[in-house]
């Protein structure tokens, strides 16, 4: 998207080192498994989609995690958007969520609208990219068969967070 990197990325020692800067990678499936603490990592952010509640992302701790950003909605944990709602957040709470991208890109713009001119009803749009959920090519999907569309061919109508 930016251009070929100019620099030097090489594998080392369990590391990815990007311009001599190494950066610690893991190969675990199970949170729980992932020795944060001897990474040095306290605060983590769970961006895989699948650990989205504050039990599943709790596994983080026993890894040594102090602290678990969830990048996706949640049905649990207490949901943040800067310039929203940030007040409410406590240093006590250990698991939160960070909502969705589409929340994050509406939610400011919104707040800022209703304070100064009241919204009274709305509608959005998202155009998106391709997500790893997508087909590649056309297929059937579980979902509907507009998720069965080729992502990279398609403009694909769906619901988002």
């Amino acid at each position: 998207t930016h251009g070929q990197h100019k620099g030097e990325v090489k594998a080392e020692d369990g590391c990815l080192v990007v311009d001599g800067h190494k950066i610690t990678v893991f190969n675990e499936m199970k949170p729980e498994n992932i020795p944060w603490s001897k990474a040095g990592a306290e605060y983590i952010v769970e961006s895989t989609g699948v650990f989205t509640t504050i039990e599943k992302a709790s596994a983080h701790f026993q890894g040594g995690a102090k602290k678990v950003i969830i990048s996706a909605p949640s049905a649990d944990a207490p949901m943040f958007v800067c310039g929203v709602n940030l007040e409410k957040y406590s240093k006590d709470m250990k698991v939160v969520s960070n909502a969705s991208c589409t929340t994050n890109c509406l939610a400011p713009v919104a707040k800022v609208l209703h304070e100064n001119f009241e919204i009274v009803e709305g509608l959005m749009t998202t155009v998106h990219a391709v997500t790893a959920t997508q087909k590649t090519v056309d297929g059937p999907s579980a979902k509907d068969w507009r998720g069965g569309r080729g992502a990279a061919q398609n403009i694909i109508p769906s619901s988002t967070g």
